[in-house]
């Protein structure tokens, strides 16, 4: 991949996506010093994930005039009450300058499609698979703020590929064998089986390079 920098631009993002953004930071991928984060699983929060969001990228303007959003576009913001505002009408309210990595969602941002329908046929032999990634791990009081076992039995089980976590970092492997207890108890609550799937950041990195080039035209 060839070498960009990130060190004249600030990366806003959702928290759930902060176990991936810190190891690429870590590792000298991300040579930015400013990393901002909201509230990990303010999906279900829309008013509070704007308000978040809008603070996080104003508070990134004052260091850098160049800012990459870290949100997915189609599942992460929806707004019932008003369906034409999506999360692209609130990126272009923050003037130029700011702009969002292109995927749906946060799984979406480490595995396409296609590479989701291949690895759920070799993991589930095709059955409907719930996705995930270290996030909902690590943030899972927040990203299931408010679901009970009522809830979760309405939303996991009808997976019946099971629950399969899109890991670029080795997160599960080391939680699993940290953590026995709670992971089986994460697991009971689903109602299914989960497991990890090691993935390469590849996608990821080229989703936020993507943006550097726009970014520095």
């Amino acid at each position: 991949m060839e070498n960009i920098s990130f060190s004249d631009i600030a990366i806003v993002a959702c928290g759930t996506m902060s176990p991936e953004l810190n190891y690429l930071k870590e590792e000298g991928f991300l040579d930015t010093e400013f990393l901002y984060f909201t509230t990990p699983g303010l999906h279900q929060d829309i008013p509070e994930l704007e308000r978040q969001l809008v603070a996080r990228i104003n508070k990134a303007k004052e260091k850098v005039d160049k800012v990459i959003v870290v949100y997915g576009g189609k599942y992460c913001y929806v707004n019932v009450d008003d369906p034409l505002r999506v999360m692209q009408t609130i990126i272009e309210e923050q003037g130029p300058g700011v702009v969002r990595i292109q995927a749906t969602h946060c799984m979406n941002m480490i595995a396409d499609d296609d590479e989701c329908e291949k690895i759920a046929q070799e993991l589930a032999e095709g059955e409907k698979v719930w996705w995930m990634t270290p996030g909902w791990i690590k943030y899972r009081e927040h990203v299931f703020k408010g679901w009970d076992k009522g809830v979760a039995n309405e939303n996991f089980p009808k997976h019946t590929g099971g629950a399969v976590v899109l890991d670029g970092i080795g997160y599960l492997e080391e939680y699993m064998a940290n953590h026995p207890e709670e992971f089986l108890e994460y697991c009971d609550w689903m109602g299914i089986p989960m497991q990890p799937y090691p993935v390469i950041l590849d996608r990821f990195k080229s989703l936020l390079t993507d943006q550097v080039k726009i970014l520095n035209q």
